[in-house]
């Protein structure tokens, strides 16, 4: 669990800026007051309404926590998916009320997401590792987007690296058999999509259980890319992707294949 993990200059880093106005109409706190604290890599505004609900310690150690848990994803960013944004990554702490009423059923998570350029979070006191799992998670989307704003990442690519990069740097490397053992009944019954499907900008529009599906074969395809040629590859992808910006180029340049013909390799290997 990378919330261990710290870089090494993390504590000299983190500076203490003082209270905030937030100046986007998303980024209201509760009175509409936030304190700002940046790290090496990250600004991050919190709610100061937060301090009267968790209590200042609470809220706090939430916040320190936060920070060190995105600097130790952030060091991994670039030595697995060959990821360096060039500015620091936003985030915003919501007093948990406001971030209710203001994301609910708009985040895959119902503790955070990356939404309008920002990481968005709900206010709480202690880190959990569910948490955990979605900053890691968000963090490459956020990365994405801050190396190449005006890049269109098709769903199946943007959230399988993100699930990939986030199985990754928690000690996970492979399908685990519960997840093998679906996709290969999913590929029996021909419920598969195929990934020209998956290339719009969301699952947003999917019911619950096909975007579980959707999900499970972006991550499955991106894992089946390691498997079959290695991380180093995956790096190359991103890098490709950044620069082209076309996503069936860098698959052409990268793995000197298209997405149809990845697909066909994939499935077929299910299906034995």
């Amino acid at each position: 669990m990378l919330s261990g993990r710290r870089s090494t200059g993390f504590a000299a880093a983190l500076i203490l800026l003082g209270a905030a106005s937030a100046s986007p109409a998303l980024d209201r706190g509760a009175d509409g007051k936030f304190d700002r604290r940046e790290s090496a890599h990250f600004v991050l505004l919190q709610d100061v309404d937060i301090d009267d609900t968790g209590g200042f310690h609470g809220s706090r150690r939430f916040e320190h926590g936060l920070l060190q848990v995105l600097e130790g994803a952030y060091e991994s960013l670039e030595s697995h998916l060959g990821l360096s944004p060039p500015r620091k990554i936003r985030v915003v702490v919501y007093d948990p009320v406001v971030f209710d009423e203001t994301f609910s059923g708009l985040f895959r998570f119902s503790a955070a997401g990356f939404y309008a350029d920002v990481i968005r979070i709900r206010g709480a006191t202690l880190i959990h590792e569910g948490l955990v799992r979605v900053l890691h998670h968000e963090l490459v989307h956020a990365a994405l987007h801050v190396a190449k704003p005006s890049l269109a990442v098709p769903a199946w690519l943007n959230e399988g690296l993100a699930e990939w990069f986030e199985a990754r740097t928690l000690g996970k490397r492979h399908l685990s058999p519960a997840e093998r053992s679906q996709l290969e009944r999913a590929a029996r019954q021909g419920a598969l999509f195929e990934y020209d499907q998956l290339a719009t900008r969301s699952f947003g529009y999917l019911a619950s259980q096909s975007a579980q599906l959707a999900y499970l074969q972006s991550y499955a395809l991106i894992e089946y890319l390691v498997r079959r040629h290695g991380e180093r590859k995956l790096s190359d992808l991103v890098d490709a992707l950044i620069r082209t910006g076309d996503p069936n180029l860098s698959l052409q340049r990268v793995y000197r294949a298209n997405l149809h013909t990845l697909q066909g390799r994939l499935f077929d290997e299910l299906q034995t």
